[in-house]
């Protein structure tokens, strides 16, 4: 049987996002992420859609390797202004029953104790449909308004990142049991003590003594993507992730990436069956092959090259002001996104790419690739990609708002319906019910269930 296949929605409460220079095209709406209107109609469009999920991304910072400065993001509006995602959940949920809402965090930028609160507050919100997408960050920018000289090395960050998880595991799964709410409006208690635990966490980066502010929430600990790609991001997904995102400019690179997460999935103790990946790609469609070229055509004529390298340069940590467009890209050790630069360098040693290709390619859509046809044409290259590649789904970045979703669930959907590679209807629950048929918690062997907080004091003895 020939597996379903996946969409979720990659935005940013932002302009443009990931297809630099777009914003500038007459039929695109990006402009309008500041009105609540312009996020709820994506919201029911994604849900008649059977989207997955609507994946926002996030930065704390701002792109400014490119000639050492802010100036060219500004220009042309490479994530910058940008807007706190997690505002947008609620507004979102409150028009939509179903769909589920991956929210990109970044651990460096916050303290675990009030983060946990905050993911409990959205999950109870959307009645089980919040989802954390786990960064640990990139941007040297961000750590300077933090109060910091940089970021933390690529590898402490994720050293710092498995401490992070371990307390607010020890938050959601630990301090609160299952006996704990009574509501008893008889006897006056609305939550037992001895039920409710102080998690004693001391560690290297984090002390925090004491209980979860939040009763437990539908899923208790939310959905959890992940999106590095790099050897230690790779190993981090494997103990971690239940959902992780990857992006490549080809089959080959995928499939790379695909194989090594699910063998280090199987290496952690998990089945190959407890992760489901979701590639980048962008799709380009109308109802005859002609006028879906027109459209990419069209698409092409609001490239920017000097806009594309500010995000390219924001994403790996390297300058790409200082190179000839023509010198090709190898890869340089940095701190900033390993698995961006990666992408086009050492994931595929057979392709050399130039810095002018890989700005060309990354200006419509990212990092993924751009599948431009008609339904069918479309239909069969995604089968393709899912088929060979390994993946469960796509994350769909957009070209033109919201003319991008548009078209992909009105022409897209039917086709791989008809094909049945395609949900026809929701399944009832939680996003991880969702997703993985069953729920709403973390499954047993997963490492969120396995910490454990020594003594488990009760809520009276740690005030």
């Amino acid at each position: 049987m020939s597996k379903v296949i996946r969409f979720n929605a990659f935005q940013m409460n932002t302009v443009g996002h990931q297809s630099p220079g777009l914003w500038r095209h007459p039929s695109d709406q990006s402009h309008q992420y500041t009105s609540a209107r312009h996020w709820t109609e994506l919201a029911r469009l994604l849900e008649y859609g059977l989207f997955d999920a609507v994946f926002l991304a996030d930065v704390l910072g701002v792109y400014d390797v490119f000639q050492g400065k802010v100036d060219a993001a500004l220009k042309h509006a490479i994530q910058i202004p940008l807007n706190d995602p997690l505002a947008l959940v609620p507004i979102m949920a409150s028009v939509t029953k179903h769909l589920g809402f991956g929210v990109t965090c970044a651990l460096t930028s916050e303290h675990p104790y009030p983060f946990a609160r905050r993911l409990s507050t959205l999950d109870h919100l959307t009645e089980g449909r919040i989802g954390w997408n786990i960064v640990t960050g990139y941007l040297d920018s961000a750590a300077r308004n933090l109060g910091l000289q940089q970021q933390l090395g690529h590898d402490e960050r994720y050293d710092l990142a498995d401490e992070y998880l371990e307390v607010v595991y020890k938050l959601w799964e630990k301090s609160w049991d299952e006996q704990a709410l009574q509501r008893d409006k008889l006897r006056g208690i609305y939550a037992d003590p001895a039920h409710v635990h102080a998690i004693a966490h001391e560690g290297r980066y984090f002390k925090v003594p004491g209980i979860h502010l939040s009763e437990p929430s539908p899923q208790r600990t939310p959905l959890l993507f992940q999106a590095g790609t790099s050897k230690r991001g790779t190993a981090f997904a494997a103990r971690h992730a239940e959902c992780t995102f990857v992006s490549g400019p080809s089959k080959q690179v995928v499939k790379r990436y695909v194989d090594d997460i699910r063998q280090a999935v199987v290496a952690a103790g998990r089945q190959p069956s407890d992760i489901l990946i979701y590639a980048q790609a962008l799709i380009i469609t109308a109802e005859t092959e002609k006028e879906a070229q027109a459209k990419y055509l069209d698409y092409r004529q609001y490239l920017d090259i000097e806009a594309s390298l500010t995000l390219l340069s924001g994403w790996t940590g390297v300058d790409f002001s200082q190179f000839p467009l023509d010198a090709t890209i190898d890869y340089i050790e940095s701190d900033a996104g390993r698995s961006a630069l990666a992408s086009f360098s050492a994931a595929d040693p057979s392709k050399k790419w130039t810095v002018r290709e890989a700005a060309e390619f990354i200006a419509l859509g990212g990092r993924g690739p751009v599948f431009i046809g008609d339904p069918q044409q479309i239909a069969t290259q995604l089968e393709a990609w899912v088929d060979e590649t390994g993946i469960d789904g796509f994350n769909l970045a957009f070209a033109i708002a919201h003319e991008t979703m548009r078209d992909v669930v009105n022409l897209i959907v039917p086709e791989l319906q008809r094909r049945k590679r395609y949900k026809t209807r929701y399944a009832s629950g939680s996003l991880r019910h969702q997703l993985f048929g069953k729920g709403p918690y973390l499954p047993q062997n997963h490492a969120g269930r396995q910490v454990s907080i020594t003594p488990p004091v009760a809520a009276t003895a740690a005030t």
